[in-house]
Order: structure tokens, then sequence, then C-alpha cells
């Protein structure tokens, strides 16, 4: 186990190097100067002068290879350097960003997991019924949906047309920003923090909600035609009880597995949605930092999104052996 652990780590090390490296060559690849940028140029010039102030104190006038060998420095030593438009640590931007990330992430697994398993139990008890049809084609038009697009249908629909309306006021929830960021205990919403939660956090785990419910339903039915489900059924257990002692404890397995994993995607993934709503996690500052030139700051978060990501599989890879005795990790199967 300790050796499997060591080598997932060296291989995450592995991966937040190449995205970091990735990201920053890609950056001077880009058009426009991004001393231009930085002071304030846009579409009107910049003294030559000034520009070579800029270059010169954030280190643009170096060679790209010497910046990034300087840039890999700092980062070993866990200092990402300063934002190039706000002056302020890329350490402290993650720290303000990244818990909206977080919770965000959180409401819309608990969304995914309860939704999406419920409906998979109803389809698979319920094969090839009325339910298990519209799960099917409401899944398929789901999955066919971008998120912008289910973000944008949302703010209109519970937004706009709910406001013009005059609907009742849980219904007519705001479609923009974090609202008061009240919390109890970190993660659980206050009321009113809750209005402006509800539509991202819907609209991230839609179609995760919808693998879910497809996966949970095929690992029900492939469990039920198993032996030892037959053999409960013949020894005169009822269904309810094949169910909660047999059947769903062991689809869960797959199905816990693959919202492990999910967790880290929502997390790093969240950029549409995060934009949509103007929710302020990591992935809209990563779209500011990139639309910026913001280097740092781009290649900060970037790094904070590969780690979490990486973490959160391990995480996984682990826990998957603990639901599942017959998995050994870093040995040979027994």
């Amino acid at each position: 186990m300790i050796a499997f652990i060591v080598r997932r780590l060296f291989a995450l090390l592995i991966t937040v190097w190449g995205a970091l490296t990735i990201v920053f060559f890609l950056y001077f690849l880009l058009p426009d100067d991004p001393a231009n940028l930085i002071a304030g140029g846009g579409n009107r010039p910049v003294p030559e002068s000034v520009l070579r102030n800029v270059r010169h104190k954030y280190g643009l006038d170096k060679p790209v290879i010497v910046q990034y060998g300087d840039y890999l420095y700092k980062v070993a030593r866990f200092d990402f350097g300063q934002s190039y438009r706000d002056n302020r640590d890329v350490s402290d931007i993650i720290a303000e960003r990244a818990p909206a990330s977080i919770r965000l992430a959180i409401w819309a697994m608990a969304i995914e997991a309860s939704v999406g398993i419920g409906l998979g139990i109803l389809s698979a008890k319920r094969k090839n019924s009325l339910a298990d049809t519209s799960t099917t084609i409401i899944a398929a038009v789901a999955s066919a949906i971008p998120v912008f697009v289910l973000g944008y249908a949302f703010q209109q629909f519970t937004g706009v047309y709910a406001y013009q309306h005059h609907w009742p006021r849980w219904l007519s929830l705001p479609v923009q920003r974090i609202g008061p960021d009240r919390w109890y205990l970190g993660i659980i919403p206050s009321p009113e923090q809750l209005r402006y939660l509800v539509q991202p956090a819907i609209v991230l785990a839609a179609v995760s909600t919808v693998v879910v419910a497809r996966l949970m339903r095929t690992t029900m039915l492939e469990v039920g035609k198993s032996e030892y489900v037959r053999t409960a059924r013949s020894k005169g257990l009822t269904e309810g009880q094949i169910t909660r002692r047999h059947t769903l404890r062991n689809a869960m397995i797959p199905v816990i597995t693959f919202l492990g994993i999910d967790f880290g995607t929502l997390v790093t993934a969240a950029i549409l949605t995060e934009t949509v709503f103007n929710w302020p996690g990591l992935g809209s500052k990563i779209v500011q930092a990139a639309d910026s030139r913001d280097l740092p700051v781009l290649v900060g978060l970037t790094a904070v999104v590969v780690i979490v990501y990486g973490l959160v599989n391990l995480a996984v890879d682990i826990s998957y052996a603990w639901f599942d005795p017959r998995v050994r990790l870093g040995g040979e199967p027994s």
C-alpha cells in the first residue's frame, strides 16, 4: 500500500510539472505583448520606456527558458508569485477562491449522488417500465445540452421569467454572483445563501447525475444476475431484503468510485458554470487570468486544479481497495 501511494504521489508530481510546463510555454505563444497588457495598453499605445520598465520588473526581458527556470524554482518553494493585474500574492487569490469552488462541488456532488442513485435504482427495479424509459430519455436529453446553454436556460426561467411574473420568492432565484457568502460549519449554506447556490449546483451536477443514474441501473441489473442473489432469492428473502443486503451494496462499488473521481472533476472543471453564474471560484478566475494574460495566476491556479484532481483520484484508488477486498494495491491479487 505504501509503495502504491508513493508511486501515485510521484506520478502526481510529474503531472503537475507537465501541466505547469505546458501552460507556461503556451502563454508565450499567444499574440500580443504581455508587457503591453500589464501596463494597461490594450488598444492604446504605451511608451517604450514604460514597456522596458515593466519587462524588467516582471523578468519578461529574460529568455523564456530562463523565466521558466526561475518560475519552477519559486514554485518548488511554494511561491506562485504575484498577480500582474492585481499586485496580490497568488497564494492569497487561491485561498480566497478555492473555498467557493469546493463548496459548489460538494453540493453538486450531493445532488448528483442522491438524484442519480435514486433514479438508477428506480430504473433497475422497474426495468422497461414507463419510469425506466422516461429516465433514459431524460438522461439522453440532459447529456446532450451544453452546460452554458443549461445555465442560461435556468437563469431565464427561474430568474428573469419568475421575477417578471411575480412567482413566489423561493422560485425567484438570483442569477449571478455568490450572495451573502454565509455558511455554517464551512459548507452548510444559510437560507439566503441557498438561493444563490441552487442554480449553479444543479447545472454543475446535471451531466454527471445522468451518468450516475445509468451506471447505477447497469450495475444493479448486472449484480441482480449473480449467483449469490439467486441463492438469496431461493432462501425466501424478499426483494427489499435482497436489494438492501446484497444488490445495492455490491452495485455501489463502481458508483462510489465514479463519484470520487467526479468530485475532482467538479472542483476543476466548473469553469463554464462559474463563468455563467459569475461564481467567484477557481474556474472563473482562470478564465479572467487567461483573458488578461496574468501568467502567475493562470499557472498557479492550474497547479492547484491538477493537485486537487490528483489527490482525489489517489483517495479514490485507496478507497476502492477498502470497499472491495478483492482488490489489492501494490501487490499480487489474492
